[in-house]
């Protein structure tokens, strides 16, 4: 534990930064799964459920838990389930 209080006020800030985005970052991974289970189960708001995770993804990439390039490969392949499910 650091003597500083500067140091001590980062550690306590840092800690609660660290509790929002494991909070984010499990309603992303929660939201993710609704989407692919209404899609699985041909759900009548499936793609309410997938603009829902979009939105979620896209949140997530702008506050920095999740890089862009995945942020867009998790939104490609929503979409393609998707589009397979509605066939």
């Amino acid at each position: 534990m650091p003597n500083i209080k500067s140091a001590k006020k980062r550690v306590l800030v840092a800690a609660k930064k660290a509790r929002a985005n494991k909070a984010a970052r499990t309603n992303l991974k929660t939201v993710l799964k609704k989407a692919d289970a209404a899609v699985s189960a041909g759900a009548a708001d499936q793609a309410e459920a997938i603009r829902v995770a979009i939105k979620k993804v896209d949140q997530a990439a702008a506050k920095k838990l999740m890089h862009k390039n995945a942020a867009a490969h998790k939104k490609s392949a929503l979409m393609k389930k998707l589009a397979a499910a509605s066939k």
